[in-house]
């Protein structure tokens, strides 16, 4: 569709910004698509803003492929419209007294890019209408026919699904992938859905108070976190508590809610213990099975996904189908155990 299509080139950023309460040191090289996800005031949407030369960063470095953006120590900060950024803010930031044609050619490097861009993204029959008149989804679309508009060398995304209902994000975000993957841009993707990160994302950075925890694929966030954060993120319940050897060579954790759980990790002292949803089985009785840990609750919630359930009980949640959890006739207040095995339960240090 571009020019730049055929080009994949390397993104590379090393950062200092300082915010209110930290400085924002980022050091990442980009290729494909990453995501950064986070609290809000972590600094994600500033790592955007320094990459397209509307924050300066106090020192360090961004590069794409063999050209220089910005470099402090050289005095080298090449202005916005000349780093070829294409951005897609949080709220769109369409223009409500322009149609949809006339945004999307406002800043294009060709006029000639725009039909074709309306046509690719499905949006062509909207080109006389004005943004008020359209939904979240094709103002999504809008935005990002803009963006591409401008025939970017590197794409930036901040929060782009955030302000779309759940029916009308499973769509656009199935969109979007196939999108990204055919662009082949090095893309920085601000979100704070670990699906959206997951689909989207070649690969995942977890950015706490200015600082990335951790850098990976959604599977090896899951399968190997770094942090009690980045656990949470992934989906994972945390238990706090002491641990130390016990019986068998397993370590056993004196929690802090009261009761123990075991884990095959080794570790000793304070630490958060981690569960994903989907290694939890749920009972009404204790069961005589490989589980080590059998956590006896009320349940407190129970939300349904398509053929799927998330039950909380007590401090853990349980992913297991609808028809588990119809033929247990589980509701919100009955007493159930959850149990999932040593090695299900991950010990990071607090």
């Amino acid at each position: 569709m571009t020019r730049h299509l055929a080009q994949r080139g390397h993104l590379s950023l090393d950062l200092n910004v300082p915010l209110r309460s930290f400085d924002l040191e980022v050091d990442l090289d980009v290729t494909g698509t990453v995501a950064l996800v986070g609290p809000s005031g972590a600094g994600k949407t500033t790592v955007l803003r320094t990459i397209a030369g509307l924050s300066r960063p106090q020192r360090g470095r961004i590069s794409l492929g063999d050209t220089t953006w910005f470099d402090a120590d050289r005095g080298i900060d090449v202005s916005p419209e000349q780093r070829r950024v294409g951005l897609v803010f949080q709220d769109y930031a369409l223009f409500p007294h322009l149609r949809v044609d006339q945004n999307v050619a406002f800043g294009a490097a060709d006029p000639a890019l725009v039909s074709g861009l309306l046509e690719r993204l499905r949006i062509s029959h909207l080109a006389s209408v004005k943004p008020r008149a359209l939904s979240g989804g094709e103002r999504q679309r809008v935005a990002l026919a803009r963006a591409l508009a401008r025939d970017p060398d590197v794409l930036l995304l901040d929060e782009p699904l955030s302000a779309l209902d759940a029916h009308t994000r499973l769509g656009v975000r199935a969109e979007l992938h196939e999108l990204l993957d055919d662009l082949q841009l090095p893309t920085v993707l601000v979100t704070h859905d670990f699906e959206d990160a997951a689909t989207l994302a070649d690969r995942i950075g977890v950015l706490v108070d200015g600082r990335i925890l951790q850098v990976g694929t959604a599977a090896d966030l899951v399968a190997a976190p770094d942090d009690p954060f980045v656990a949470s993120f992934a989906g994972a319940s945390l238990l706090q508590g002491i641990a130390a050897l016990g019986a068998g060579g397993l370590t056993e954790v004196t929690l802090d809610a009261g009761g123990a759980v075991f884990s095959t990790d080794l570790a000793v002292g304070r630490v958060a213990v981690a569960v994903f949803p989907w290694e939890v089985s749920l009972s009404r009785a204790t069961p005589d099975d490989s589980a080590v840990n059998h956590l006896r609750a009320p349940v407190a919630s129970v939300v349904e996904l398509g053929n799927r359930a998330r039950v909380r009980v007590g401090p853990v949640t349980a992913e297991v189908t609808t028809a588990s959890l119809a033929r247990l006739g589980i509701v919100p207040g009955d007493v159930v155990v959850a149990s999932f095995k040593a090695t299900a339960a991950r010990l990071l240090p607090v």
